[in-house]
């Protein structure tokens, strides 16, 4: 990977890849300079090396050993199933495919098991048959396909932002106006790489419209459309409108009034169209909020 110094200039080499390179921490890129792996203009520097202008950065990655991902006997809350695809409910405290920390347990353990060889592979063996996901907290919709040619026509329709997706969400304080949309280019976090911000510099733009459904005492109920489809994209907005979700431990308020898992947050609605027949297809779920949601709910109102 080679990458030209044009911003941030004067900041260490670390930080600086950090904040421009997908998915590396921080303290792995300071092993792999320490390992000799990253260059600047065809010598080896140290961490502490600032970057200068047109400074050319060489980053080498070792190959990686993917592991072996085995199929799990785990209950599936199916919505729809056919040749091409299949749409599933996904519980809370699931995460969606095998990363480290996460080689088991995952839904695409459980798809594995469930489908067997039927599959897409374009996302490669950790990833079989996943478009899209949602994070580990949220509830609700996601579609997998079960072969290439579907993974392709979903992942186009993505692509041009034709996919209907619909959320509902609890979160802090009173929203005033009835509904709105909140604009703002998403990046991953240049400290924190856990975390995602809104950077119009270096992010991708993301929209994400809303509409109040219900107003209690300090929170509000909502639903969420989403006209793309970034990382925590529902989450970082409506931390960006002072209105986090309720529950969300990585953007939200240190401390919850409620004993919660993970934020208040489910994708309760998924459209496409599909990829065999070219019929748009709508699934809502059911029951359209989870037990734990719909408890709150009956909490707030009381």
């Amino acid at each position: 990977m080679i990458l030209r110094a044009e911003d941030e200039l004067n900041t260490r080499i670390d930080k600086w890849l950090s904040a421009h390179t997908e998915d590396l921490s921080r303290s792995y890129i300071q092993n792999l300079i320490e390992d000799g792996r990253v260059t600047v203009n065809g010598k080896s520097v140290k961490s502490n090396y600032k970057v200068a202008d047109e400074d050319e950065i060489c980053l080498s990655l070792p190959q990686s050993i993917e592991p072996e991902i085995a199929a799990e006997d785990i209950p599936l809350d199916i919505v729809y199933e056919d040749d091409d695809i299949i749409v599933v409910n996904k519980p809370k405290d699931m995460v969606v495919h095998p990363a480290p920390g996460h080689y088991s347990g995952t839904l695409v353990n459980a798809l594995m098991y469930h489908c067997r060889d039927n599959l897409s592979g374009i996302n490669g063996v950790l990833r079989p048959g996943i478009v899209h996901r949602i994070d580990k907290d949220t509830t609700g919709l996601l579609v997998a396909c079960k072969n290439d040619r579907a993974h392709n026509s979903l992942s186009e329709q993505l692509k041009v932002h034709s996919i209907t997706r619909r959320y509902r969400a609890i979160v802090h304080g009173i929203i005033n106006e009835d509904e709105g949309t909140v604009e703002g280019a998403i990046a991953r976090h240049p400290n924190d790489r856990k975390k995602m911000c809104i950077d119009e510099r270096r992010g991708r733009p993301a929209v994400t419209h809303y509409r109040v459904l219900q107003r209690f005492k300090g929170f509000t109920y909502i639903e969420c459309r989403l006209e793309t489809g970034r990382t925590h994209q529902i989450r970082v907005h409506m931390k960006s409108i002072n209105h986090p979700v309720l529950g969300d431990e990585v953007y939200g308020p240190s401390r919850c009034p409620y004993k919660l898992q993970g934020q208040c947050l489910h994708a309760m609605v998924l459209g496409f169209i599909h990829p065999g027949t070219g019929s748009y297809m709508e699934f809502t779920s059911d029951p359209e909020v989870p037990e734990y949601f719909s408890k709150l709910l009956e909490r707030l109102e009381g």
